[in-house]
């Protein structure tokens, strides 16, 4: 790029002009470009000159973060994109996996389910937890727990694998008309159509000792150590651990249409979107992020969140340890999402 010539130290100020007018002249004429060595190469004038002044060594204006913010490449309609912890390798998306329409996270494994109704999983498979079922089909939503996996079949039942040593796997007998299904630390959670939920798995803290009476549930939301439900009053219910007031619902909170739950936190998207946050906030995972609004989805992760906005962007916050928080750049088109223990997977568009 040729700009406005300075003074270099050490080289006349005629002579470079003088070179730089002749190059100019010699791209106007139509002749084929000058090789380098018509014109002093810079790096040789830069070596001579006098040394450079205290300015050029001033503090740069910009500071890199510790994890860079991956770009998002371009990608067909209903593909997943993985960032994050990779250790297992969770984050690593099968390659030719496309016309997805929902995905979920656990601790260390991904699952994702296809248009066609069937599953695919990856990451860890310490306990089983990717080793999908073989000719399970038909497929409406999955959720995956610590080291377990689950998917719901559109006729209403629930099929589990995985870890199983407090339970979490073990789906009660008879179980049917189940419309929607949650996974927590070690338990999981089951919605009926009549509106009543399921619990089972681990119960330390009383987290699958759903409350007496409760009814006219719409979504369910399964935390580490804990339960949340959302009912049609747009009014939240919670049980099991409360360890940092994670269910401890806001006294006051109404017009709630969706529900999430981490580690030890708790989220709600209210119908003005808004989100509202509860509980452990040591990674910063209950500071929502100031002026979010046009929220459609919400989601969370161990220690840290997702939220959709309605333009299908994605903003995240929380721990970002692993880069779980660093959404891709032109990331766009976003219709699902999951939070894992240290990763983030997202859905672009419908296939």
């Amino acid at each position: 790029m040729i700009g406005h010539p300075r003074a270099i130290p050490g080289i006349a100020t005629a002579a470079l002009t003088a070179a730089l007018l002749a190059t100019v002249a010699a791209c106007s004429s139509g002749g084929a470009a000058p090789t380098t060595a018509s014109v002093p190469p810079t790096s040789a004038a830069v070596a001579t000159a006098t040394p450079a002044p205290s300015v050029a060594a001033a503090t740069p204006t910009a500071v890199p973060t510790a994890v860079p913010t991956p770009t998002a490449p371009a990608v067909p309609a209903g593909t997943v994109i993985a960032w994050g912890d990779a250790a297992q390798p969770q984050t690593k998306v099968p390659a030719g996996l496309v016309g997805v329409t929902a995905v979920a996270a656990g601790y260390q494994h991904s699952l994702a389910l296809n248009a066609d109704g069937t599953v695919v999983a990856w990451g860890s498979n310490a306990s089983g937890q990717t080793k999908v079922p073989a000719g399970l089909t038909g497929v409406t939503a999955i959720a995956a727990g610590y080291y377990d996996s689950m998917a719901l079949k559109s006729n209403g039942t629930v099929v589990a694998w995985g870890a199983n040593a407090s339970g979490q796997t073990k789906v009660p007998a008879g179980l049917k008309g189940v419309t929607a299904i949650a996974a927590g630390g070690y338990h999981n959670l089951a919605l009926r159509s009549n509106g009543t939920v399921v619990a089972w798995g681990y119960n330390s803290s009383g987290q699958t000792k759903v409350p007496a009476g409760l009814s006219g549930v719409i979504e369910i939301a399964g935390g580490y150590g804990h339960s949340l439900a959302l009912k049609a009053d747009g009014t939240v219910a919670a049980w099991g651990s409360n360890s940092k007031g994670q269910a401890t619902v806001p006294a006051g909170l109404t017009g709630v249409v969706a529900i999430a739950a981490g580690y030890e936190h708790s989220l709600a998207l209210k119908s003005d979107g808004t989100v509202v946050a509860w509980g452990g906030n040591s990674k910063g995972q209950t500071t929502v992020p100031a002026g979010l609004a046009g929220v459609a989805k919400i989601v969370a992760g161990d220690w840290h969140n997702l939220a959709v906005k309605s333009d299908g962007t994605v903003v995240a916050w929380g721990d970002n340890g692993h880069g779980q928080t660093a959404v891709p750049t032109g990331l766009a088109s976003v219709s699902s999402a999951a939070g894992g223990g240290g990763f983030s997977l997202v859905v672009t568009g419908h296939p």
